[in-house]
């Protein structure tokens, strides 16, 4: 005889145990300390088993009906309903420990062992200011690509369209880590692909060759009263194309003044390899007016407020913004306007330049097997491109008195 409602409500605590059966193997089990719980009796594999389908009346009487009708059809599919309740608890268990945030952390060790640490500190802030919040609590299970797109589309409305195309890309590569250890099933975010803003990369700002004379002069006069250490810094950022990062960061031990060349450890380059930049004879003059500036420091420029560190990362972006010429010039920039000055004006190869600059092969064969660096070249490049700069404000007719405005100390 089933049971109703009204039963499993007036059914009141006895000494012992008692049930009250449903039907199919369920019935309310009655303790004496009132607790009420519906259990279901069913046989698996030739042996007795015992079910539990929920507290009374936390589960009400319909509900454990369905339990026990969804258990009875696992069993007529030859499965053992309370082997299935245990699959279930241990997915929710590891989906629970599994979380995007942890599946992200992971991979991110795994991925920055051969990575600058600037550069792994910054795909990790990205996703703590931009993905965590979101998805980070998400088992990994869970992730749908319609969850990516809403963390992509916003950082799209702040207009971050290349943070929006790095944050799918870097999803992708987590999910990817999660399929090979086995934490994820498949890699959703390829999904999206076309939802995705379409973006097109801009490059860095530069000078125009022609434009070159004038930035030097307006950076000679020094009208907007930079600091001496910054007016050099931006010397010899243009006579070296160094990456800013590489510039600001160096130390006077990198350096060598005899052999007039500065060795770059590989640890603060992006191939992660020592990098020789030979100096120029103008570079070698702004060294050493460096070091009677303050040599005690172990760094080349060191802050102006703490000198224990090195000089800031924004000191040459908001020189270039003071000098007038921040809608046309980056710190970046001095880069591809010396592979183009090489290349347009002095005639230098491009590997030789290229070379000199640190790119990152684009053909893996090609990286495997050229090993050559044209160091005679590069040296003999550098100095050539130094003393065309100089050239470009140089009076034409010679003055026994003149001083040159690039390089000659103040």
């Amino acid at each position: 005889m089933k049971l109703s409602d009204l039963e499993c409500k007036a059914a009141k605590p006895k000494e012992k145990p008692y049930k009250l059966a449903d039907g199919y193997g369920m019935y309310l089990e009655i303790r004496p300390t009132g607790a009420r719980y519906w259990r279901l009796k069913y046989r698996f594999g030739g042996k007795e088993k015992l079910l539990a389908l929920g507290v009374y009346p936390l589960i009400a009487l319909k509900e454990a009906r369905a339990r026990r009708d969804d258990a009875r059809r696992l069993l007529d599919q030859d499965v053992d309903p309370g082997l299935a309740k245990k699959e279930r608890r241990l997915k929710a268990y590891e989906d629970a420990e599994n979380t995007f945030e942890k599946l992200a952390r992971d991979w991110h060790d795994n991925w920055k062992q051969d990575k600058t640490p600037k550069h792994a500190a910054a795909i990790l802030s990205r996703f703590e200011i931009d993905v965590f919040p979101t998805l980070g609590i998400m088992p990994v299970s869970k992730i749908t690509p319609q969850m990516i797109l809403k963390v992509v589309k916003k950082a799209e409305a702040r207009s971050a369209y290349d943070v929006a195309r790095r944050i799918k890309q870097t999803c992708g590569q987590i999910l990817r880590y999660g399929v090979a250890t086995g934490r994820a099933e498949r890699d959703c975010s390829h999904d999206i692909k076309d939802a995705i803003r379409p973006y097109k990369m801009e490059h860095f700002k530069t000078l125009d060759i022609k434009e070159i004379p004038e930035f030097l002069r307006v950076l000679d006069r020094n009208e907007m009263r930079l600091y001496k250490q910054t007016q050099l810094a931006m010397r010899l950022l243009m006579f070296t194309f160094v990456r800013t990062s590489e510039l600001i960061n160096a130390q006077w031990k990198e350096f060598d003044i005899e052999e007039k060349s500065w060795v770059i450890p590989a640890a603060r380059m992006k191939m992660r390899r020592d990098h020789i930049v030979p100096l120029s004879d103008q570079a070698i003059a702004i060294l050493k007016e460096l070091k009677e500036m303050g040599g005690n420091w172990p760094w080349v420029f060191p802050n102006q407020v703490r000198p224990i560190k090195p000089m800031s990362n924004g000191t040459i972006i908001h020189a270039i913004r003071r000098m007038g010429y921040q809608d046309k010039m980056t710190g970046h920039g001095f880069r591809p306007l010396a592979m183009t000055t090489l290349k347009e004006k002095l005639g230098y190869r491009h590997e030789v330049i290229d070379r000199q600059l640190a790119h990152a092969k684009k053909n893996k064969i090609v990286a495997a097997y050229d090993r050559a660096e044209f160091l005679d070249d590069r040296r003999k490049m550098m100095q050539a491109y130094a003393d065309y700069l100089e050239s470009l404000i140089r009076p034409k007719s010679s003055n026994a008195g003149y001083q040159c405005l690039v390089y000659l100390p103040r």
